[in-house]
């Protein structure tokens, strides 16, 4: 069978062999998959380096020491536990963590609803200095924000670290609540006050269960900054016992600079907590950070 065209006749056996050209891949998808491919070894590199040097003996690491072990071990992580006291230290990252994210979510979501609801110039200058506190450095406050913790007679304590976290990461925290209330519709919010709730009560019940995939955003960037943070902990809590992960760590490294297993051991133990926090809420981080982008 054959059809007429602009351009003469075509007939009918020369329309499957184009659709057969268009759909044979082209050599652009084989070369993004083997740039695909390269950034996951990329990636995964460092992660293979830690295991590796974690499961292996002194003398293998001094003898290959990427190369995969022949008989691993696991005495190091026991090592590691007991000599850099990970135990408490892993205590103490969640102490501090659990109860700064507690109060950025409490205090971030609730003033993230007043900024995003509110039409008056007060509330858009608010959002304002939010966003200059994204933006400033906090370097440029440490000196100050020292001298009040100490004042405050909180050096070597939690609620120090819980202020000085719970402050520095607002900013950020309200800026993702705030983009993404703003792509809520308000239909539920205000059916919720016709039906005779209060403010509070219409933001508890009926917009917070809404903000579930910011919440999770919030969580997982806000727990891996304060839990992998080493200057702050160090000026804070240098010497009270009460040291985070990253400064046993930094402790453990000093005293068996040597011995890299131990090191290496201790730092997949470290990571292990804030790896299971990512995997559980890794849906969370597209989807709530695109809301709050969108708003």
């Amino acid at each position: 069978m054959s059809t007429v065209t602009a351009g003469g006749v075509s007939t009918g056996a020369e329309r499957p062999a184009t659709a057969r050209r268009k759909q044979r891949p082209g050599y652009g998808r084989y070369l993004l998959e083997l740039v695909m491919i390269a950034a996951a070894v990329v990636f995964l590199f460092p992660v293979y380096a830690l295991l590796t040097l974690a499961l292996k003996s002194p003398s293998q690491i001094a003898d290959s020491p990427l190369s995969p072990p022949t008989s691993p071990t696991f005495h190091n992580f026991d090592n590691a536990w007991s000599s850099a006291s990970l135990g408490s230290a892993l205590v103490n990252s969640a102490i501090i963590t659990a109860v700064s994210l507690l109060l950025l979510i409490v205090i971030g979501s609730t003033g993230a609803y007043y900024l995003a609801r509110c039409a008056s110039g007060l509330g858009y200058g608010l959002y304002v200095l939010f966003l200059l506190g994204i933006i400033l450095p906090f370097q440029l406050g440490m000196i100050p924000l020292y001298k009040l913790v100490d004042d405050l007679g909180w050096l070597g304590t939690y609620q120090g670290m819980i202020l000085f976290y719970t402050g520095i990461q607002m900013p950020f925290t309200v800026f993702l609540y705030t983009g993404f209330i703003r792509a809520l519709p308000r239909d539920y919010a205000q059916a919720a006050l016709i039906d005779g709730c209060d403010h509070r009560q219409a933001f508890t019940r009926i917009v917070f269960p809404l903000l579930r995939p910011i919440t999770g955003t919030v969580i997982i960037l806000n727990a891996v900054f304060i839990w992998n943070d080493f200057f702050t902990p160090l000026l804070y809590l240098g010497g009270s016992g009460k040291e985070t992960v990253p400064v046993a760590i930094f402790s453990f490294v000093g005293q068996y600079v040597s011995d890299y297993g131990l090191v290496f051991a201790g730092l997949v133990l470290a990571a292990l907590p804030i790896l299971v926090i990512f995997l559980f809420l890794q849906r969370y981080v597209i989807k709530g950070f695109a809301g709050g982008l969108k708003g």
